[in-house]
């Protein structure tokens, strides 16, 4: 835990420091000192022009963010993976540090807008605690294992501490927005506005109202939550410290921003206030998370029988093992969405480089998803037949080795869809990615048998990728292709669910046909079904269609539409997966339609 604890350690205070040195390219105006991304001028190395050097700075330390939080990961996977907490909470983080890369990609390349530049801080914020948590938990398990125990906090205190947090990220946030909006001299006297406390509003007087107004508001939900952490009776001392030292940065974040008004906004206290607000937020959460009870020791979990030493299993079937990780079969549905949805975008053939460019990086991207969704559902992958052969489960490959492969494979997806493809379609990619990881696979799976109609709005991105990587953004067309797919994934998945129930009922998973019953799925299927069908015909006035995809949508749907009602009337296995197997057939030939519609364009 020692070297991971320093690396946290590390790598919170640096990415304190991006932010700091971000404070400083917004007070010198340097936000266009390197007018593209990843390059500056089309060079590696910035020229030695101030604007240049300072906003090149502040990419050089998040490379370093980067790359320090990429090794705490691999230190988390490797000597602390039974800590499931921590190490969620680490793969988190290094998700959302490359989401903030590209945030902060798409600042510079829209010309600083304000709306984005709110939603870059506000990224850098939640980055920043989540950091803090990974940091604070580390230092409170080396406690705990050294028998230092501590009784809880009043849960008042714990309470308190999270409203002086929230109340102080929607002051950054709004903050945020005043700097993006140029509204910092909206007031040019204070403490007051314009010589009164309650001025007349309108334009940027008053998002420096809301702002002024939401700090004297944090600053009395702060004021109680640090006396009571002082007087609570026990007194946890490391609650109390983060409280005091949080009264203390709020006392001199008060005063830096008169300064920032008397000074006409000068350099120093612009980036002080930038500063400030981040070590305020971070002291908060600090203190949240010992007061919620991070100081209390996690016990050990029993070595699980998954996280045993895999087999010995020969190299060519490793091999073979890697490559089933990312189930490669249900990659092959990126390819049928994504090329025909190009060709779309294009009205005929892209570049044969952007598409494989597209394909290749969405192919990792999926992979990646796959890779870590199995080391999720290890346990359950168990208890299933369908699913007892993956190569986890058969003990094929070490658990940590395969969520380290999987975070290569998204990294590595990243950053290459940005240098061939676009920012845009990269964004996109890595979006699938974290909602199949943490909103599908850890937040409904197993709790709602909704799962899949929420989770599957992560299979319908491809498409959105496929129109960003020719057009450069998202449009209408892209919007209905992937409504299409996000109507087509339940009917779809529940056919193969019924066909699986006892595994899901085993494993505990509320799939619809194991909380609903068989009935209440086949109507679900032959509703979802018409659906889409009625979907895919939307897209003939908003993208154009023409005569091939008209005839085929009819009767491709007619054909789908049958075999969900078959499984209605009869309710048997071989209907459920006739309906599955149809599925697959239906969405292949209707983009092979959308292709050739595309290339052969012949009006309705």
């Amino acid at each position: 835990m020692k070297a991971f604890r320093r690396l946290a350690l590390a790598t919170t205070i640096t990415t304190i420091g991006v932010v700091g040195v971000g404070g400083l390219v917004r007070a010198t105006g340097s936000g266009k000192g390197c007018p593209a991304w990843p390059k500056c001028f089309g060079r590696w190395f910035p020229p030695l022009e101030y604007h240049a050097i300072i906003e090149y700075s502040h990419r050089a330390i998040g490379a370093v963010a980067i790359t320090l939080l990429g090794v705490t990961a691999l230190v988390a996977v490797l000597k602390h993976r039974r800590d499931r907490p921590l190490l969620i909470a680490t793969l988190i983080a290094l998700l959302m540090i490359f989401v903030q890369a590209g945030l902060g990609a798409i600042v510079v390349n829209t010309g600083l807008n304000p709306t984005l530049v709110t939603v870059h801080i506000g990224t850098a914020m939640i980055l920043v605690g989540l950091l803090v948590w990974i940091t604070v938990g580390s230092y409170c398990r080396t406690r705990a294992a050294a028998g230092v125990m501590k009784e809880p906090v009043a849960r008042s205190i714990e309470q308190l501490a999270a409203a002086s947090a929230i109340a102080t990220f929607a002051l950054i946030l709004i903050g945020a927005y005043v700097r993006g909006q140029g509204a910092g001299l909206a007031f040019s006297d204070w403490p007051l506005m314009r010589g009164t406390l309650f001025p007349a509003l309108g334009g940027h007087a008053t998002t420096m109202f809301i702002h002024r107004f939401t700090a004297v508001l944090t600053g009395a939900i702060l004021a109680a939550f640090i006396w009571r952490a002082n007087r609570a009776r026990p007194r946890d001392a490391a609650v109390r410290i983060f409280a005091n030292i949080a009264g203390v940065v709020y006392a001199a974040q008060v005063i830096v921003g008169g300064l920032q008004v008397l000074t006409k906004l000068a350099v120093p206290p612009v980036v002080a206030h930038v500063v400030l607000s981040s070590l305020l937020w971070a002291s908060l959460v600090a203190a949240y998370s010992v007061a919620r009870g991070l100081h209390r020791p996690v016990e050990a979990p029993a070595a699980r029988a998954e996280e045993a030493v895999p087999q010995s299993v020969g190299l060519a079937n490793t091999m073979r093992a890697y490559i089933a990780l990312t189930k490669p079969r249900i990659i092959v549905l990126l390819v049928v969405t994504t090329v025909p949805t190009m060709m779309l975008a294009a009205r005929g053939w892209p570049s044969g480089w952007l598409i494989a460019a597209t394909v290749f990086g969405g192919t990792l991207a999926a992979g990646a998803a796959n890779t870590i969704n199995m080391y999720l559902d290890r346990d359950i992958d168990a208890m299933m037949k369908r699913t007892s052969r993956r190569p986890l489960p058969a003990r094929q490959i070490a658990p940590q080795r395969a969520l380290a492969f999987g975070i290569a494979l998204q990294a590595l997806s990243f950053f290459f869809m940005s240098a061939t493809v676009n920012l845009t379609a990269a964004l996109l990619t890595q979006s699938a990615v974290i909602f199949y990881v943490f909103v599908y696979t850890m937040g409904l799976k197993r709790t709602t048998s909704q799962n899949i109609v929420i989770g599957g709005a992560a299979g319908a991105v491809p498409v959105l990728v496929g129109w960003a990587a020719v057009t450069g953004r998202v449009g209408w067309p892209a919007v209905v292709l992937f409504a299409i797919i996000f109507f087509w994934t339940p009917a779809h998945f529940w056919a193969l669910a019924m066909r699986y129930t006892d595994d899901y009922r085993a494993a505990g998973v509320p799939m619809l046909p194991v909380v609903a019953g068989p009935r209440s799925t086949q109507r679900q299927i032959v509703l979802y079904t018409l659906i889409t069908v009625a979907v895919t015909l939307v897209l003939l006035p908003v993208a154009q269609m023409g005569v091939i995809y008209v005839v085929a949508a009819a009767a491709l749907g007619m054909w789908f539409v049958q075999h969900a009602l078959r499984l209605w009337r009869t309710g048997t296995p071989a209907a459920a997966m006739g309906v599955f197997n149809a599925s697959l057939g239906y969405l292949a030939l209707l983009f092979a339609a959308l292709g050739v519609d595309a290339v052969i364009h012949i009006a309705a």
